[in-house]
């Protein structure tokens, strides 16, 4: 039993894809806004698949919008048809994507939104009020017990005294309700007019009503007399200046609070430092730092009204960066120094606390003396914070010399710090240029540049380097790097660091004017960018082929040299100047030029290289992985054989396929049975079949097919083939499925349409469901007795089909009946179709039977001829109406051998109740066999 078939449509299908659960799920449903929803308990595993058909093998990907982070896709996905999340987060639920595509058509995309479920400890607090009634004769005291929880979905309360459940105005001293604006996640008990029995123990306790098996949490607090928030002193003053290496205790005392509060202390930026110690509500910090400076925040927590908090902001003495600006006649727009002219020279220091710092300034090692011509001026807007300016009125002659300002911690240990500045008819402006020759500097990747500016001038400033053509931090990280000899010295140069550098003169320790500028080029060489990287190249033996490796990037931009090798053997290949790739012609492809190209291009930094692999064998052959029920069961042995169906990847772009090379490997086994497979014509898209007789039950093969051309032969496709249990073909019986068994009758739920149909009887039927449509009861009137319906209502909408789909069903007779009862009462009724799906080489589904419109609230059967050409199924597709009022149901089908009653049979049981509004029966649509099955053989 080995055979080949070949079919001339066109194979290739777009992608479809379906996603299914396997993990702990609570629950899937569909809820009111026509979604799948996922529900899952925090920690539990998430396992979602992606079903997909189409030909080529779609490839999956799975994507995610976040829920409460962001509804932005993620940046990463999953190329796999599971999705697997371990101990699932609440960050973690959201919409996730199944997008299925193979290139043919538009990419499938499914979705469906995980609910992931979790309910935190619940947190009580207490506040307490007291207000005058009756003028101040006497006062009344009022407490609200607030319980928060964080849950999903939202929990419910519940208030008990003691062992008593409370409940809202039971008297008129307990109040309960929902605060604004907490979306469920609160609720309050109010106790008005304290009185004697409101002393007690109060438990909240939070349920999300056993929801994927959560347990309820709670919570008990005791309620007193004395119950009082939290209230502290420190020991300290709120600012604390301390000297580096000082050993401090700062000392948070309880002064209040019912029950006994817990204290904490913690620093802000940061964490508390390594070398202090917390005691109660003692901090203690040893030979502090300049970086344990910050704030210290004492907080005490008895959840009764607030926290109580005191802050200290702790300051560490410290002095650094002394600097000093020479700053010509502002209101003469100067910038240079002249006699007649004002002058000012000013000093800072950054230093904690800023504002104790004293300033002193020299002359020649002198106090500087004072006078309406030397004036010492603080805090001016045109410099920065604290700065101390020496300002010299009509600068003359005898006022050069050199001034040196100190800056100084009066009474601390803390060194002090001086800079010095020379004012002479020396002392002037600076300039900045660039040295001949280094305007440009061009380097190579990953070796060392330096850039460099030169200045002039009395003082030198120090030089700021930055970007000018790339809003890009420097190799240090920052924006502008600073050098006091003008030289900026890069190590190992990337491409990114490419672009224009400007130096320019800072307005510090030297003249306070406008900076001067200059601009030097950085030229980074590397190797060049090649594609293609690597390519496939196939072609029919004798004909020509080109090959060519074009440079993308690089520096400089231009092909130095080229040099082609095949099989590691150098060509001889003539190069023209200034292109950016290089090209090889191939005359003629055969078995002695076929094989590995290679280009390497240069660009006299470096070199890269393109790979062709050329050759006239065939590509891979594409299985067909959605073959309907392929595998076949062999009644006289144990053995079962295997449709497999095919179609060749780019048939034409080699020399015809003269036949394919099977080799089957039982997977527990080393030997393989190998045969050839001849085949006449090739085209693309052909589906081609061939039957794997005698495969023993229940083992798996490993099945290798190969396609042989003229060349030899060409790429290996390999699947692994899997017994599967229902592979029996049943025969056709005289039984009547009932649907009284959950297995109902081995019928199934099309995994591809946009509902299922649900199975019910009388008794588990919504009590709440839509009046005026479905049946009361199954075609036995007994509330016992089930049948299959569909329901309307939301969120189903107008169009939406559930399909039912029978086994598949041997063929033993010309002629068969499908028998069954329907159904259809209510105003927005859609349609029921039968359609028959026959396995040629693929599914083909064709309605031979159809109804549409309200049939009244009676039950009624139909018979439906059917003539099958081969193994078959029959299908119930339910379509929704325009409305909620479309309920379809179907009841007792029977297939028989042979033809269907020529006169309709009226059900015994089947009544029209009084009032159903039963209208007068058409025709339903019955497509003829003939003609249905011409067409399955046209095919």
């Amino acid at each position: 039993l080995v055979s080949l078939f070949t079919t001339s449509f066109l194979s290739a299908a777009p992608a479809q894809a379906q996603i299914i659960h396997a993990g702990q799920a609570c629950v899937v449903k569909e809820d009111n806004i026509s979604e799948r929803v996922y529900t899952i308990r925090e920690g539990d595993t998430l396992v979602l698949q992606c079903l997909v058909t189409g030909h080529p093998r779609p490839q999956v990907r799975w994507t995610k919008t976040a829920g409460s982070a962001s509804d932005k896709f993620q940046e990463t996905s999953v190329l796999n048809e599971t999705l697997r999340i371990e101990k699932i987060q609440r960050l973690q639920g959201g919409r996730y994507y199944c997008k299925a595509e193979n290139g043919v058509g538009v990419p499938a995309i499914k979705s469906i939104r995980v609910d992931v479920q979790y309910l935190d400890e619940p947190v009580l607090t207490v506040h307490q009020t007291i207000s005058d009634v009756r003028g101040s004769f006497y006062q009344e005291k009022t407490v609200f017990l607030r319980c928060t929880v964080n849950s999903n979905p939202p929990a419910r309360f519940i208030w008990k005294r003691g062992a008593e459940t409370l409940s809202h105005s039971q008297d008129n001293g307990v109040d309960i309700y929902e605060p604004l604006y907490t979306q469920g996640e609160t609720k309050v008990l109010k106790l008005k007019n304290l009185r004697p029995q409101d002393y007690a123990s109060y438990t909240c306790q939070v349920s999300v009503r056993n929801v994927c098996s959560i347990p309820d949490k709670s919570i008990t607090f005791q309620l007193t007399n004395t119950t009082a928030p939290p209230a502290l002193k420190l020991s300290v003053n709120e600012t604390l200046v301390v000297n580096p290496g000082d050993n401090i205790t700062m000392q948070c005392s309880l002064t209040g609070g019912d029950p006994q509060p817990e204290v904490v202390w913690s620093h802000s930026p940061g964490p508390i430092p390594p070398n202090s110690l917390v005691q109660g509500g003692n901090l203690t910090i040893w030979r502090i730092r300049v970086e344990d400076s910050g704030y210290y925040n004492c907080t005490a927590i008895n959840n009764v009204g607030n926290p109580a908090k005191k802050t200290v902001n702790l300051l560490v003495r410290s002095m650094k960066n002394a600097t000093f600006q020479i700053t010509p006649d502002v209101i003469k727009e100067s910038e240079t120094i002249q006699l007649g002219q004002d002058l000012k020279l000013s000093c800072h220091v950054d230093a904690v606390p800023q504002e104790k710092v004293v300033y002193s300034w020299y002359k020649n090692g002198k106090p500087a003396r004072f006078s309406d011509r030397l004036l010492i001026t603080r805090n001016d807007p045109e410099l920065p914070p604290v700065t101390c300016s020496l300002e010299i009125i009509d600068l003359r002659f005898s006022d050069y010399g050199t001034y040196l300002c100190m800056a100084a911690f009066q009474g601390a240990p803390i060194p002090d710090l001086s800079v010095e500045v020379n004012i002479s008819s020396e002392t002037v402006p600076p300039t900045i240029s660039v040295p001949k020759g280094q305007s440009t500097i061009t380097v190579r990747e990953g070796s060392r540049a330096e850039l460099q500016c030169e200045v002039r001038g009395k003082p030198k400033p120090p030089i700021i380097w930055s970007r000018v053509d790339k809003e890009t931090p420097m190799p240090s990280g920052t924006m502008t790097m600073e050098t006091y000899d003008g030289k900026l010295r890069l190590e190992s140069v990337s491409r990114e660091m490419s672009g224009t550098y400007k130096c320019q003169t800072a307005r510090y320790n030297g003249f306070n004017i406008r900076p001067r500028e200059a601009l030097v080029q950085l030229n980074v060489q590397f190797p060049p960018v090649v594609e293609p990287a690597f390519q496939d190249v196939r072609q029919g033996l004798g004909r020509s082929v080109a090959l060519r490796c074009t440079m993308l990037k690089g520096s400089p931009m231009k092909v130095a040299t080229s040099v082609w090798r095949f099989n590691g053997t150098l060509l001889a290949q003539p190069l023209a100047e200034q292109q950016d790739y290089s090209e090889l012609k191939v005359d003629s492809v055969s078995r002695e030029t076929s094989g590995s190209y290679e280009c390497s291009i240069s660009n006299d930094v470096g070199v890269s290289t393109c790979l062709f692999q050329v050759s006239a064998k065939a590509y891979s052959p594409e299985f067909y992985y959605d073959t309907p029920n392929p595998t076949l069961s062999q009644k006289q042995s144990k053995n079962y054989s295997y449709v497999l169906q095919w179609t060749q990847k780019e048939p034409d772009a080699v020399d015809p396929i003269l036949k394919y090379r099977l080799e089957v490997r039982q997977l527990t086994q080393r030997n393989t049975i190998q045969t050839f497979i001849p085949v006449q014509k090739m085209e693309k898209g052909l589906l081609l079949e061939h039957i794997l007789p005698n495969l023993k039950v229940p083992q798996s093969y490993e099945v290798r097919l190969t396609p042989i051309t003229s060349f030899g032969a060409g790429d290996m496709a390999t699947r692994i083939i899997r017994y599967m249990e229902p592979i029996n073909y049943p025969n056709p019986t005289d039984n009547t499925c009932r649907f009284e068994d959950e297995k109902i009758c081995g019928f199934v739920q099309d995994k591809m349409d946009n509902f299922d149909w649900t199975r019910q009887n009388a008794l588990t039927q919504n009590p709440k469901r839509t009046v005026n449509t479905g049946p009361p009861t199954d075609i036995s009137g007994t509330p016992e007795g089930y049948y299959m319906f569909i329901e309307a209502s939301r969120p189903r909408v107008t169009g939406d089909k559930a399909r039912l789909i029978s086994p598949l069903y041997n063929i033993t007779a010309k002629y068969y009946c499908v028998s069954f009862y329907y159904h259809m009462y209510g105003k927005h009724i859609g349609s029921l179709n039968l359609l028959v799906r026959v396995r040629n080489k693929r599914a083909i589904d064709t309605q031979v039977w159809s109804l549409s419109g309200n049939r009244g609230n009676v039950w009624q059967q139909a018979h439906v001829p059917i003539n099958p050409p081969g193994p078959f199924q029959i299908i119930f597709e339910g379509v929704r109406g325009t409305s909620y009022e479309g309920d379809i149901a179907i009841d007792d089908v029977t297939l028989k051998k042979g033809d269907c009653p020529r006169k309709p049979i009226v059900p015994n049981k089947a009544v029209a109740l009084p009032g159903s509004g039963v209208p007068a029966l058409h025709s339903p649509c019955l497509c003829g066999p003939l003609t249905f099955f011409l067409y399955v053989l046209l095919r």
